[in-house]
């Protein structure tokens, strides 16, 4: 169920069709509507006469020409006249109708400007609001093996908001290390060596006589948003191990390492009562890679895979930590995509796609496949 959100001219994607912001006439006019019909070519407009307009919310279809893709699917957007006049029901319909012809054509990648967003001045945060939650029901309900593409031309026509935003840029300023010779990753002690988490030595003594001790922290827990309540404090050191209990954690330990990225990703599957498709489609991950990841034991996932999967299971840092290290890599604070994603995980926000618009605002790479 992959939604994919790219900078690029809709006019150069590769796919099989793609969605013009037309007006209700179908004869071209300012903004994407204006670049698709220059693209395609006169051949685009001479059919676009023949199909007599087209209804707001509603779409039509034509040969793609001289674009390279096989459709281009036109819907017209709304115009935004405040929020009280259907605006958002309107627009819902243009993804909508947009997919629907689009599977009718056994389309299996489309891509989309971001609706109404221009000219037509619909918000951007709630245009892309409608975009993402409308096709990712779609992909879900209708068309799991289909891929979209939201396509922007430029940094400017896509942001998140302003709040966020800065809230963001506050974390990754308070977080951010710069110092990738020598950095102490977020997971244990374990160094960075040339972007790879070292391996770490464990004996007896360094699982059963290491004592933590805990002290108050000014941080935020994950419900306390920004508020900087004071955690709990433990004056006292945890009661020793008995040799059964030792023998019992020393076990667990070594079945853990053992355990492969692969058989860990099913296991929390299970563990939290999923179903395999649940977890992909919310891990915004194609069906043939789980396949993949499920039938062969020793798979070595990308580092953004590994975190899609552990965003899917809504797992909190340390385990977080611990999936990505099945797979070969660390959570870091020189990585400005690793600090954003510790933003949302550590307020408990696991949406995907809201984290990936996050992430394409700071210039990252996007979780999923």
């Amino acid at each position: 169920m992959p939604l994919h959100i790219i900078r690029n001219d809709i006019t150069k994607v590769q796919c099989d069709a793609i969605v013009n912001a037309a007006n209700t006439t179908l004869l071209g006019g300012g903004g994407v509507d204006g670049m698709i019909h220059r693209a395609a070519g006169p051949e685009l407009l001479k059919e676009c006469r023949t199909l007599g307009g087209c209804q707001t919310g509603q779409a039509k279809i034509t040969k793609g020409y001289k674009l390279p893709c096989k459709y281009v699917i036109h819907t017209p957007g709304p115009v935004w006249h405040g929020g009280n006049h259907n605006e958002r029901k309107l627009l819902v319909s243009c993804y909508y109708n947009a997919l629907l012809l689009a599977k009718e054509k056994c389309c299996k990648t489309v891509a989309f400007p971001l609706i109404s967003s221009g000219v037509y001045r619909y918000p951007k945060e709630e245009a892309l609001q409608v975009a993402c939650e409308t096709i990712t029901r779609f992909l879900s309900e209708e068309a799991p093996d289909m891929i979209v593409y939201i396509v922007v031309f430029d940094k400017n026509s896509y942001l998140i908001s302003e709040a966020l935003y800065s809230d963001i840029r506050s974390f990754i300023d308070d977080k951010y290390v710069d110092d990738l010779h020598d950095d102490r990753t977020l997971f244990g002690n374990s160094r960075m060596v040339n972007g790879e988490p070292t391996s770490m030595a464990l004996d007896r003594d360094t699982l059963f006589n290491f004592v933590p001790t805990f002290s108050e922290s000014n941080d935020p827990s994950p419900k306390e948003g920004l508020s900087g309540r004071k955690k709990k404090t433990a004056d006292k050191p945890f009661a020793p191990l008995s040799e059964e209990q030792e023998h019992q954690e020393l076990s667990r330990l070594l079945v853990s390492m053992d355990e492969s990225f692969s058989e860990m990703l099913l296991r929390k599957i299970d563990e939290k009562g999923m179903k395999d498709s649940e977890c992909y489609k919310k891990a915004n991950i194609d069906r043939k890679l789980f396949s993949k990841i499920r039938s062969d034991k020793l798979y070595k996932p990308s580092k953004n895979t590994a975190l899609a999967f552990a965003i899917a299971l809504e797992l909190p840092l340390e385990e977080t930590k611990d999936m990505l290290q099945k797979a070969g890599f660390a959570l870091s604070h020189s990585n400005k995509s690793d600090i954003i994603i510790e933003y949302f995980i550590v307020r408990e926000i696991y949406d995907i796609i809201t984290i990936n618009e996050a992430l394409f605002s700071f210039d990252q790479k996007l979780l999923g496949a």
